[in-house]
């Protein structure tokens, strides 16, 4: 595969505000639908990050529209839209930007970490799918790599580094005698879980309420922390009692409609989910005081600062660990030749060289094969060693072992 064949498309919180990244989120149905015409097309690697932040497809690709009308025949968007929102990363540049999303760099809140975990997840379901053939697995290897060595060597990711956190900063913040607080959480994916687990530990708030469509998702976080569990069917009357109200669901369109407030006291609703799961129209009600998470990830604390004095050493291990990958996946094109070198030692039926008759008037098979394969692996350091001479010990063993061109391209 050709460095140059790598492609990012994608959108993010820095192109398209919530309204017009939310057209392009990907739910699953979306997703496994993509993945089936990737696989039509003979695509071998391709993976798709689906965040409240983005929306990015990476693949080998021969050209950036194949990803590009994957997106959009596969979302709620379009090529118009894309061709104002959307972005196109090509080869290193595609690389780089990558690396930097999978290791925080690129998050609304700096040195986000989470966003690691959804790499992997969106990876083991492209390897699932068999779209995971090619360069990809050692790809995001060397980018869980990066990201583990930033997040131990740098403080980085001190302070709040979630959108989780954010909006329980925000809560604590703008919250008095918030122990006493009627929360009540709608949603337990992941942002949920987390939301939730954040708020007993910040709070010390023992009126936490969890619903959710599927009620056994949320007795699973009901078995780790003292919440109380409702039925989906309660969901009115539980906004009725709460005092704060935080919608983490993952629906494509909003799942709390202002028919369902019926608050005379004070409601702050927090909504972290992408598209808005909060209609709009909530804003118009009295004492009711919506906030979304590209406002969330707005607010900084007091480590904010801190934290961007170590975006230097950052991108020090980054830069490390991806030139490492990239000498890799240079080295990768001369394979080909290597092999029909070996191959040609070996098992060459052509014209006899010295070398060969030599070979084989003087040792078996088997220790002829691991002759050769010792001489390849001298040829493979030397590349390795001066990689400025490569094409020209490539070029040279081509020609005086008359290498056939089929098999090296």
């Amino acid at each position: 595969m050709d460095m140059h064949h790598f492609f990012v498309v994608g959108v993010s919180y820095k192109t398209a505000n919530i309204d017009l990244r939310g057209k392009f989120s990907i739910n699953d149905t979306q997703h496994h639908a993509l993945f089936l015409e990737a696989q039509k097309q003979k695509i071998k690697d391709l993976i798709v990050v689906n965040t409240c932040n983005r929306t990015e497809l990476y693949a080998w690709v021969p050209d950036s529209k194949i990803l590009i009308n994957l997106l959009c025949d596969h979302s709620d968007g379009n090529k118009k839209s894309f061709e104002q929102i959307g972005y196109i990363l090509k080869g290193e540049d595609g690389i780089n930007h990558v690396f930097r999303v999978g290791t925080g760099l690129e998050s609304q809140i700096l040195g986000d970490f989470e966003i690691i975990s959804q790499i992997k997840q969106s990876f083991f379901r492209s390897k699932k799918m068999g779209l995971a053939e090619g360069y990809l697995e050692h790809f995001i290897n060397a980018v869980i790599n990066a990201s583990k060595r930033i997040k131990t060597e740098t403080k980085i990711s001190s302070g709040a580094t979630s959108v989780a956190f954010a909006s329980v900063q925000y809560i604590l913040k703008n919250t008095q005698n918030i122990s006493k607080k009627n929360i009540l959480l709608f949603g337990t994916g992941k942002i949920g879980a987390n939301t939730c687990k954040n708020l007993i530990k910040h709070t010390q708030n023992d009126q936490i309420t969890l619903i959710n469509r599927t009620q056994s998702r949320a007795d699973k976080i009901a078995n780790k922390f003292p919440v109380v569990v409702k039925p989906f069917s309660e969901l009115t009357s539980c906004i009725h009692e709460a005092d704060i109200l935080i919608v983490a669901t993952g629906a494509q369109n909003p799942t709390i409609s202002k028919e369902l407030i019926h608050n005379s006291k004070p409601l702050l609703i927090l909504d972290l989910s992408i598209p808005r799961n909060v209609d709009t129209k909530i804003n118009e009600i009295e004492n009711v005081k919506v906030i979304h998470l590209d406002e969330l990830s707005q607010i900084t604390d007091a480590t904010f600062e801190i934290r961007k004095r170590y975006i230097p050493k950052a991108e020090l291990i980054l830069n490390e660990i991806k030139n490492e990958f990239l000498s890799w996946i240079k080295h990768r094109k001369y394979i080909p030749a290597l092999n029909a070198f070996k191959e040609k030692i070996i098992t060459s039926e052509k014209k006899e060289s010295e070398l060969k008759v030599y070979l084989n008037n003087c040792f078996g098979f088997q220790r002829k094969q691991r002759i050769a394969q010792k001489i390849t692996g001298q040829i493979a350091a030397y590349i390795r060693e001066n990689p400025n001479q490569a094409e020209q010990t490539i070029d040279l063993i081509t020609d005086v072992f008359e290498l056939n061109s089929e098999k090296i391209d």
